[in-house]
């Protein structure tokens, strides 16, 4: 199925919120439908902290394309060098982690974006067009415009520069990996802290300033991810592959010994 919007994009345009799933353990684009399914919008697949090779990820993202969700991919940094390749083979957008300037931000959007906007490399033949002979000018002026650049303040250093951050061109999502930014701040695991709320706080005002989408990752409580949304988060990753596995197991067999203890 050709591509002509990518669903993360559509959905924050409209003002609405986008929400995906992270992806650190399935192998197979199932994972994709069942994302589907269970009211995604797009996978954050994470080859940052898993064992993903390129191949496995392009298998994923084109499973991904076809039932309507978006593959978006965290690489390993803004001078990630699979970045265009992963764009090339499916993926549509790209999680740049560890962004603390806005010299960072340019060189992630560089990377991830043909020009005129950045500096990315021409490949032919695009799985998001079922590899339709498409006009060069025609193809990469759609695949930059479908194509999703989110920047992750995750450090002080990040959390200072957020502004100019916000204000690089290219740049659609500001997103908050709260793991990482607590560790970094000396209060690691403490969500909801005052610190990160008010973190969260300032990238969405800055967001606001700059006609960009807030994102946020690593917070899991629902009544918090609630309140975050409702103050201007519009990109949210509801919780990892692993962690949805292991809760819908956990509170099934619990509930089966407990049923069998009680002997009803």
């Amino acid at each position: 199925m050709s591509v002509s919007e990518n669903p993360v994009i559509a959905r924050m345009a409209a003002g609405e919120v986008a929400l995906g799933m992270n992806v650190r353990m399935s192998r197979s684009g199932d994972i994709a439908r069942i994302a589907k399914s269970s009211g995604h919008d797009f996978l954050f697949i994470d080859m940052q902290h898993s064992l993903f090779d390129i191949e496995t990820v392009g298998h994923i993202a084109n499973t991904a394309l076809g039932c309507g969700v978006a593959p978006l991919v965290r690489v390993r940094g803004c001078d990630d060098p699979n970045t265009a390749l992963l764009l090339d083979n499916g993926v549509t957008g790209i999680v740049f982690p560890d962004v603390n300037t806005a010299d960072d931000a340019r060189r992630g959007v560089a990377r991830a974006k043909f020009p005129p906007i950045g500096k990315r490399s021409a490949g032919g033949g695009y799985p998001n067009f079922d590899y339709e002979a498409i006009p060069a000018g025609e193809a990469v002026s759609r695949i930059n415009a479908l194509t999703l650049v989110a920047c992750m303040i995750e450090t002080r250093e990040g959390l200072e520069n957020v502004e100019a951050i916000a204000a690089v061109d290219g740049v659609d999502v500001v997103h908050i990996g709260s793991n990482d930014l607590l560790l970094d701040m000396g209060k690691p695991g403490q969500f909801g802290d005052p610190d990160h709320i008010a973190a969260v706080d300032r990238v969405i005002a800055a967001c606001a300033r700059h006609g960009k989408v807030a994102g946020l990752g690593g917070e899991r409580d629902l009544a918090r991810q609630i309140d975050f949304i409702r103050k201007g988060v519009k990109f949210v990753t509801t919780q990892t592959d692993l962690k949805f596995l292991q809760a819908a197991a956990t509170n099934h067999t619990n509930a089966l010994r407990e049923a069998l203890a009680s002997g009803t």
